[in-house]
């Protein structure tokens, strides 16, 4: 596997390098040889963060993992591509091409994984006609990182969201 490094406010020392290759070399019975993987690290006040892209045939396998430590990121990110890997499996191979980048006793093998989906809570509620902006704060209140509700100036159903950076989403139904 190929290997491309960068680093982003974050100087990729050799140490940085050889535990990237180390434990992300881990994955290469998955693929062959001429497999490029992309690391992107960088380190925005406390967030040590890691991006790794595999791009393979029609398909990107990709992570991004945040820590307060450079090396435990690495070792997420490597559990959670893997992870991957195996419960999507049948999705990311179309077995009559000839796998792409995948390795060949990588496609032929079967990984126990339980792909069914089980609900188990379900919850009613009455939805009640609101701005985005309360329903932003009766999300708050309610400590969820979402909330569903009828807006008052369109009459829809929407959802809003919170993101990353304490910032907040909408999500409203395309008409």
């Amino acid at each position: 596997m190929r290997f491309t490094i960068s680093g982003k406010n974050l100087d990729v020392t050799e140490g940085l390098k050889a535990a990237v290759m180390d434990k992300l070399g881990k994955l290469e019975k998955y693929f062959t040889p001429d497999t490029e993987i992309i690391v992107t690290m960088s380190v925005e006040k406390e967030r040590q963060k890691i991006e790794v892209t595999i791009p393979v045939k029609g398909n990107i396998i990709r992570s991004e993992q945040v820590s307060n430590d450079m090396y435990v990121s690495i070792d997420l990110v490597e559990e959670v591509i893997e992870r991957q890997l195996k419960k999507y499996k049948k999705k990311i191979i179309d077995k009559k091409q000839e796998g792409g980048n995948f390795n060949k006793e990588f496609i032929e093998k079967d990984f126990d994984t339980d792909d069914s989906i089980e609900i188990i809570r379900r919850k009613t509620f009455g939805i009640k006609p609101m701005y985005p902006e309360d329903a932003c704060v009766q999300m708050e209140l309610l400590g969820h990182s979402f909330f569903v509700f009828r807006n008052a100036e369109t009459d829809e159903v929407n959802v809003v969201y919170k993101r990353k950076g304490n910032t907040y989403g909408l999500i409203e139904p395309e008409c």
